[in-house]
């Protein structure tokens, strides 16, 4: 299935949740968190009362570090994905911004991947990304009832990592299969 993601590291991968990167008493209202649609931060130590509201946003101070991913999917031309936020983004010092566009809104590609060299931002026509063990890619299928392209992480062989359902089908495959097997060879799997 190619490289095991580093992703064995504890990690917190978040959605809509705020970063803040202005230590207090820097931070104002001036100055509101950057909420990216999905981060993902590697070896990092969730709270242990992770749902409270105190504990529902990364500060970038306590976690010591700043995400590894940050990812913007684009719904309009309103959220400035390629100016504004791209500047934040490098600011922060996220080692990889993603700018998924499947509508084509920004322009002609629908997957931008950037990396962090130095201080600034890069461009590049790479799908892994090194420093986190994972990749995206692009793929077509179903997912939850509805048939369409979809962003998925992936191995660096391009091989999708399978969602918790699809992991769940193919456990259920597997033991339907050794079912199958047992009974070829005149065992009563009900009675097992």
């Amino acid at each position: 299935m190619g490289e095991t993601p580093k992703t064995a590291l504890p990690c917190l991968c978040g959605s809509f949740l705020g970063i803040y990167f202005l230590e207090v008493p820097y931070y104002t209202d001036l100055q509101p968190p950057i909420v990216p649609d999905v981060f993902l931060s590697l070896d990092v130590q969730v709270p242990e009362k992770w749902w409270e509201k105190q504990n529902r946003c990364y500060m970038v101070w306590r976690f010591g570090k700043p995400p590894e991913v940050v990812l913007e999917i684009v719904s309009n031309k309103e959220g400035d994905e390629l100016g504004k936020k791209l500047k934040i983004y490098e600011q922060i010092r996220a080692s990889y911004y993603i700018v998924y566009d499947q509508n084509q809104q920004l322009g002609e590609k629908i997957l931008r991947v950037y990396e962090l060299r130095g201080t600034r931002y890069f461009e590049t026509s790479e799908i892994w990304l090194e420093q986190v063990g994972l990749g995206v890619t692009l793929w077509e299928g179903e997912f939850e009832g509805r048939q369409d392209h979809w962003l998925r992480w992936c191995y660096q062989d391009g091989n999708v990592l399978s969602t918790g359902d699809e992991r769940a089908s193919q456990a259920e495959q597997r033991t339907q299969l050794l079912a199958d097997r047992l009974r070829a060879m005149g065992v009563d799997t009900d009675t097992l």
